[in-house]
């Protein structure tokens, strides 16, 4: 006979496989009681997966102003921008750049931007929005498996393919202006995806100048306010975040010395874009976010300091 403490469990257990709006969980790298219901549901917010684009000249007239911010990439020549006011509303975008998979990842919440490789352990993923948080952070699933993927920890985190890790690519990001003046021959992400979403009004007004978070984190740091913007960098185990506050007040190029790789940190402070690069000017894949964020998935990160 079962006790009432057993079935206190059981239905604890059935509420939490539901609230996780189906995805198995038995599998997992993280604890299960951090995974959060951000409210949407899974495909609440809708993924693109057949993107469209126009040049920049129809962008200029139709989409984008100056200062308005994207993140762009760079691949085989070819360049792209992903407009922030439409990945707010998406989330991710499914893409082939030079003939490669790509999926393109931004997180409202933590103000991450990440690129990423989909050819994982020899096979090709695609990718919808699951609804579902960690550490304030975005869980994307896979089309193949339903494993749930953390943006930020950058690996499957529930699910057949717990521990696999995606390949993070470099991307920038900046504004418009910028962006075009760099890469004048880029392509935008076309604001007629088929969704009907009004991409000029944003759903996280006033949410990036605010300390409140809306979800929960494990680990908090307030030398900086939470949604100070930092470009945190991981080479081998080491981890260290430049706060833009820090680097407005430093010359750049910044240069400096990561788990005994030297790097320097190019940090433009009108369009507050900042780029990590190696000592061969390759650019180094790095994440672009809020303090928090970053904080609370790198407690142990250095954090650079202008004297």
């Amino acid at each position: 006979m079962l006790t009432g403490s057993y079935l206190l469990k059981g239905l604890c257990g059935l509420i939490t496989f539901i609230a996780l709006c189906g995805f198995d969980t038995s599998r997992h790298s993280i604890p299960v009681d951090d995974i959060y219901d951000g409210g949407p549901g899974k495909d609440g917010i809708p993924a693109i997966l057949q993107p469209k684009f126009i040049s920049a000249q129809e962008a200029d007239q139709s989409l984008l102003k100056k200062n308005d911010r994207v993140l762009g990439i760079v691949h085989k020549g070819q360049s792209r921008a992903y407009p922030i006011k439409i990945l707010n509303w998406h989330e991710i975008v499914n893409d082939r750049i030079g003939g490669d998979s790509r999926v393109v990842t931004y997180c409202p919440l933590c103000g991450t931007g990440m690129v990423f490789d989909t050819q994982v352990n020899g096979r090709k993923l695609t990718f919808g929005v699951s609804g579902l948080l960690y550490q304030s952070d975005m869980l994307l699933y896979d089309h193949q498996t339903e494993s749930l993927w953390s943006q930020i920890k950058s690996e499957a985190v529930t699910g057949s393919m717990t521990g696999a890790r995606l390949k993070l690519l470099p991307s920038t990001h900046t504004n418009w202006e910028s962006w075009k003046a760099m890469h004048p021959d880029t392509v935008v992400l076309s604001d007629d995806p088929g969704y009907g979403r009004n991409y000029d009004r944003d759903p996280y007004q006033g949410y990036e100048t605010s300390e409140r978070l809306m979800f929960g984190v494990n680990a908090t740091n307030k030398k900086y306010h939470p949604k100070e913007k930092v470009i945190g960098v991981e080479i081998g185990k080491a981890t260290k975040a430049y706060p833009f506050s820090e680097l407005s007040k430093a010359k750049s190029p910044l240069k400096d010395v990561v788990a005994k790789k030297p790097i320097q940190i190019f940090y433009d402070r009108k369009t507050r874009t900042a780029i990590i690069r190696d000592e061969q000017n390759r650019e180094i894949p790095s994440v672009v976010g809020f303090w928090f964020a970053w904080y609370t998935f790198h407690p142990e990160t250095l954090v650079f300091s202008a004297k």
